[in-house]
């Protein structure tokens, strides 16, 4: 297996945790991700000592960015300081040595016509300075939200497409948000590498709940409604850093990259 399997794991001490875990990868937040407060690294010693730590650990991070920013946002009090938040996100990841920030696709609300919400997204991956790549992620929920099904997917990329920044956007593909958001697993990655021309990061969580049902809640692997099998396929054939983000901590997190690396 070529890729690297991690989780989501603690922001002060991640490496710790990649420690515990035997993770080659781990996700983590810069600050509170329902604040709109200036991203730092919360490790002891700041992002020198975080970056210096995860190469000498041998261990690959990825930052999610904060939950509040939605730059597809028409609303110019949710949209400016969304940009302004993912920008210094982006900054601070490169100086953790991060392989680049993770952020929902964002929405509109149901007076908003999607097509400006799309258009908000090429302005923002414009304007954006990107010394790591941004991954776009696959939302569950939300009838107005841009990143959920297929199509809108491919609307946002036929609207970044020709930004000169379109090199350094990604994409990030969640299974729980798949089968939520009314994807059909089998076949996904090569549907979504049609669109995007790739699939950078994948978040690999089961299902609370059935398909299409629009709820955002994750399970342990084996433990929801996702098809074990197509799951482990989502993984195979993406071939790319791999994060839990499933319920609990490391115990939780130990048994699920168990039941992963058996099946892999």
């Amino acid at each position: 297996m070529s890729f690297p399997l991690g989780a989501h794991v603690d922001s002060v001490n991640p490496l710790a945790d990649a420690a515990a875990l035997g993770a080659g990868v781990v996700q983590i937040f810069l600050g509170d991700p329902q604040s709109w407060k200036k991203p730092a690294a919360l490790t002891e010693g700041g992002a020198d000592a975080l970056r210096r730590g995860a190469a000498e650990a041998g261990v690959q991070l990825v930052v999610h960015s904060p939950y509040v920013l939605n730059v597809a946002s028409l609303n110019n009090r949710v949209r400016i300081p969304s940009r302004k938040l993912l920008q210094q996100t982006v900054d601070e990841a490169a100086a953790v040595g991060a392989l680049g920030v993770v952020v929902h696709g964002g929405h509109v609300t149901a007076k908003d016509d999607p097509a400006v919400g799309y258009d908000n997204w090429r302005k923002c991956v414009d304007g954006l300075k990107l010394p790591v790549p941004i991954f776009i992620e696959n939302t569950a929920g939300g009838g107005r939200a841009l990143a959920r099904k297929e199509e809108g997917i491919q609307r946002l990329w036929d609207a970044i497409s020709g930004s000169d920044n379109i090199a350094q956007v990604g994409f990030c593909l969640d299974t729980c948000h798949a089968h939520a958001g009314g994807l059909e697993l089998d076949g996904l990655v090569g549907r979504l590498k049609a669109i995007t021309g790739r699939v950078d990061v994948v978040h690999c969580n089961d299902s609370r709940d059935a398909y299409d049902s629009g709820a955002d809640r994750h399970a342990n692997l084996g433990k929801g409604f996702v098809d074990p099998e197509a799951l482990i396929s989502i993984v195979r054939d993406a071939a790319a850093p791999t994060i839990l983000e499933t319920p609990g901590g490391v115990l939780e997190h130990d048994a699920d990259l168990a039941w992963l690396r058996e099946r892999l």
